[in-house]
């Protein structure tokens, strides 16, 4: 993955981010048996993701065409292959 900068942009760090804390949260409600915050913690947790592909479709991703996944099979070779 180090070759293809997964993951290293403000969209992707946004995202997890907003998640994590989301997780962390709805964590210590579960802990705390308060449902109501558990289930709070869970949409905090949501909005990550949405927030993530806002900034995505916002230009703050990384590019469709610069990912490995979205390039040709001419262009891609297993790892040692030159040519």
């Amino acid at each position: 993955m180090a070759g293809s900068s997964h993951g290293h942009t403000p969209a992707a760090w946004t995202g997890v981010i907003i998640a994590f804390i989301g997780f962390c949260v709805a964590g210590a409600f579960m802990v705390m048996d308060q449902p109501y915050g558990f289930w709070a913690g869970l949409v905090i947790t949501l909005l990550g993701g949405v927030v993530g592909a806002i900034m995505r479709m916002m230009g703050l991703g990384q590019p469709k065409d610069v990912h490995p996944v979205h390039s040709t099979a001419n262009e891609r070779r297993p790892a040692g292959v030159e040519g």
